[in-house]
Parts: structure tokens; sequence; C-alpha cells
């Protein structure tokens, strides 16, 4: 599983020698005190760590060059407590490699107005000297996030958890490896797209290995680990005797062990964080991937299917950032429509491999024929999602740039039965109407597949793509479609 407190922030604090040691050891101590109170109020994810306060062009430069180096560092947090003159920072900034965040805060949160001389005022000076920081990132048009606001408000620590919780998604993504068993889906545009061009903008890598090569480790599996794997499914859901050892489909749900074992063992064996398959390609294997696409999403793998790496990789970044939040993250279709003008839904699903991470209340383990692929019945997951706020994220390549595209939606609870519809399903209302948001998707060339997620909000991606550096287009409750286009349109301007 996940977890995030494996991670460090490193927390950089500036000032220079011109006020004495005095107030450089107060500057160090309030410092410490910000990172201690922040870590024990048990609101960010990973670990803040303190650094001896930066006051030269040397030590700035060394620390975050040693950030740089740290393989548990996933960004850095500056904060200002006096004036920090922000030449000093040229040089170090030039040389990160992570992403930053400006704390702009101060120690104090009210003015002691009875007590009040130059030596608090030269000591707590961050209401300026952050500004002095502040031109110094701006003008070297660097991407981070400022947040405003005491360092003891709810408000403060839950805007920096949303940004940590980005860095570790992105720092999650350098260096890893996706796999795609068979190529993209025949003809299809939305869901290919330049995988040399992703390595050099978000650090990670895809690369196909033939079915066969997975199809041998599947036929290497242990009869002792299917039966062990089966055993946790009768544990785990609801499942009718026909699929139980004996029962006439049971040879179904056995043949889903081995696949998901194997699948399992090669992700496993080849350090893969993800991958995608495709109907199109399964020579070799007994039934298309349906619940062990589904188990191993649950457990943290990206996944999507029809060779969709973008949205596999996606899926990634959204477990390793909503890790330890309720609610899951898994891949979603927005498959079709309900258009009653006085209530409109998107039922959204896939043919098998919609993540039960989503599920509300115990998921049926099923099997049931697929008229896709042309192989035996699939065994797969089937159950209804919760209401509640969500959103849908899509990556998509437009030719000169990358665009993270985010629709806010509200997932409602089921209102009629779907019996003969045996897959996972969600029913939602996207924002801010169905007519405006469908036809803002459209606009902006949102895929037909998404990450779906129950515990991240906008800021969230916001801050992942402004670390990504590629360009970011919210569809919620304020859109409307004349500034949208405008939106695209300033877009493709500023990215010629």
């Amino acid at each position: 599983m996940i977890d995030l407190k494996n991670f460090e922030v490193w927390f950089l604090t500036g000032s220079q020698h011109l006020y004495g040691e005095e107030t450089l050891k107060q500057v160090a101590q309030h410092s410490q005190e910000i990172v201690n109170g922040l870590n024990a109020s048990g609101r960010i994810a990973a670990q803040l760590v303190f650094k001896p306060v930066v006051k030269t062009t040397e030590e700035i430069y060394s620390t975050i060059q040693a950030a740089n180096q740290a393989p548990n560092c996933i960004g850095i947090i500056t904060w200002m407590h006096t004036f920090s003159p922000a030449k000093m920072w040229i040089r170090g900034l030039s040389a990160l490699q992570k992403p930053l965040l400006h704390l702009h805060t101060q120690f104090n949160r009210d003015i002691p107005w009875s007590s009040i001389d130059m030596d608090f005022m030269n000591l707590n000076q961050s209401a300026h000297g952050d500004r002095e920081f502040g031109f110094m990132v701006s003008r070297m048009r660097m991407e981070r996030k400022v947040v405003v606001g005491h360092w003891q408000d709810t408000e403060v620590a839950s805007d920096v958890d949303t940004w940590v919780r980005a860095a570790a998604a992105w720092h999650d993504w350098q260096g890893a490896k996706f796999v795609r068993f068979g190529d993209n889906m025949r003809y299809v545009a939305v869901t290919d797209g330049d995988k040399v061009e992703a390595e050099l903008k978000f650090g990670f890598s895809v690369n196909t290995h033939g079915i066969g090569d997975l199809v041998a480790v599947i036929n290497g599996i242990s009869d002792s680990e299917i039966q062990q794997l089966l055993t946790e499914y009768e544990d785990s859901y609801t499942m009718n005797a026909a699929l139980r050892k004996g029962g006439e489909k049971h040879q179904s749900v056995y043949d889903a062990a081995r696949i998901e074992l194997g699948l399992q063992a090669f992700l496993k064996d080849g350090g893969f964080k993800g991958f995608s398959d495709t109907f199109e390609d399964l020579h070799g294997m007994v039934q298309l991937p349906g619940i062990a696409a589904q188990r191993l999403m649950a457990a943290g793998y990206g996944f999507a299917g029809e060779g969709d790496w973008k949205t596999a990789a996606l899926v990634r970044a959204c477990k390793v950032m909503g890790a330890g939040l309720p609610g899951g993250n898994a891949f979603m279709e927005d498959y079709t429509y309900h258009f009653d003008p006085n209530n409109s839904l998107v039922l959204g699903s896939h043919m098998l491999e919609v993540d039960a991470s989503l599920a509300n209340g115990k998921a049926s383990l099923e099997v049931h024929p697929l008229g896709i692929g042309g192989k035996a019945d699939p065994a797969r997951l089937v159950f209804n999602v919760a209401g509640g706020q969500a959103l849908n994220a899509s990556i998509v390549d437009m030719g000169n740039r990358f665009r993270l595209l985010v629709n806010e939606v509200e997932a409602v609870e089921p209102q009629n039965d779907l019996p003969k519809l045996p897959v996972a399903r969600v029913l939602w209302k996207p924002l801010p109407d169905m007519k405006t948001a469908c036809a803002a998707w459209i606009y902006a060339g949102g895929a037909h597949h998404t990450a779906y997620s129950q515990n991240l909000t906008s800021a969230h991606m916001e801050d992942f793509a402004s670390m990504a550096n590629i360009e970011y287009v919210r569809i919620g409750k304020d859109t409307r479609i004349d500034q949208l286009r405008n939106e695209l349109r300033w877009s493709d301007v500023y990215y010629k």
C-alpha cells in the first residue's frame, strides 16, 4: 500500500546575518516550532523536516542541492521570517528540481499592541520579507504554490497538505515504469499520444511487452497460489454457488485468479506502477482481465483499458495523492447519458475494470458473457458507487502540449435497479450542469477515459498540473462556455 509518511518535505527559512546572532536564534526556534506544530496537527500527509536557517547564497544553494539529491524529499517549503535579500536565492532556485511551496505566514498570529517595538519588528518581517522572495520567484518565471495565513489555521494546513499530496504523486512519477500489453485500440486517437514527449515531460516511461510474455508468467502460477486467492475471493465478495468450487462457473473464477496472480507477478518483477491492456490483443489468454485489473488498482497500481497509458499513469497519480483519505480513485468512462430535462445524469462504467475501492458496500463477484474480445466469460466485481462530491480527470496530448482537464461532479445514489448490467456503475451530475459540462469537455478535447476520484479536489489536480508545468482546464460550478472557449484560445496562443 502507499504510505505518504515515508516522504519528506524540507522547510527552509530565509534570513540574513544583518540582524545578529540573537535574532537568528529566535528565527530558528520559531521555524522549528512551526514545523513541529504542523507535523503534530496530523493534517499533513508527509513529514515536514526543519532545516537550518539559510542566510547566504552558499547556504541556500547547498541546501537546495541536498534536497535535489535526497531520495525521500518530494519538495521544499520556503518562508522568510525576516527580510532575506532575494538575489541570494537565484543560484539555489535555478538549481531546484523539486516542487516549491511558498508559505506566506508569520510566527505570531496577532500584533502585541501594547509591547510592540522595533526589536519585534526586525524579527517578524514576513509581511515584506516574503514579498522580496516572491518577486524573485516570479521574475524567474518559476511555478510554485503560495499559501497565505497563520500556520496554526486549519485551512493553511489543509492547503499545504493538498500541495504535499500532489508533490508525492509527482515524485512517484519520476522514473516510474508503465507497461502496455498490446498496442493502442485500433484507430482510436485520444488514448494514443507521444510517449517520448511524455517521458521528457512527466518522468515516467511507457513500453510495450508482448502478451505472450505475460501469458508465460500466468501459466507458471501454481495451483496452491490460486487456491489461496480463491479463498480470499470467497471471504471478500458475495459469490453464488455456481462460482464456488464444484460450481458450473467455477473454472472462470479459477482462470481469473490465475490471471490476477500472473499480472501481479509480472508488474512486481518488472518494477511497474501500472499497466494497460486491450481486448484486441489477448492471444494465449483465456479471458480479458476483469477482477485482476480491479483488484490491482485497489492495491495501488494504475490501470486503463484499450492501451490508454496516459490514463493508467493518471490513475496511479491519483492513488498516491489520495492515499490515506476516505474514498477511492479508479479508472472510469462516461458510458451513456440520462437526458431527463429535470434530472440529467451520466452513467459511468466500463466493460469490467472499475476499481472496487469506489464500492458502496460489498461487491459481488460475478461471471457473465462479454461480447468483445472473443474469449471466455470473464469474472468481474459488480457494485454501485456511493453519492457525493467527486471529479473526473483526463490527460490529453494536444500535439504541442499536454492538457489536464478536470470536471467536478456530484455523484448520486442509484435510483433504479440495473439487473441486466453486470458491471460497476456510478451516476453523477456534472457541474455546472449537463449541457455546459459536456460541451466544455468536448471543446477542451477531453477523453472518454478518465481517472475518477472520490477524495481529491480540483485544487490537488491544479497543483499537480503546475508541478508538471502543463496546461490545466477546470470545469466546475462557475464555468461558462464563452469564457472557457476564450481561455482555450488564449492557451493556444500561450503555448505557441
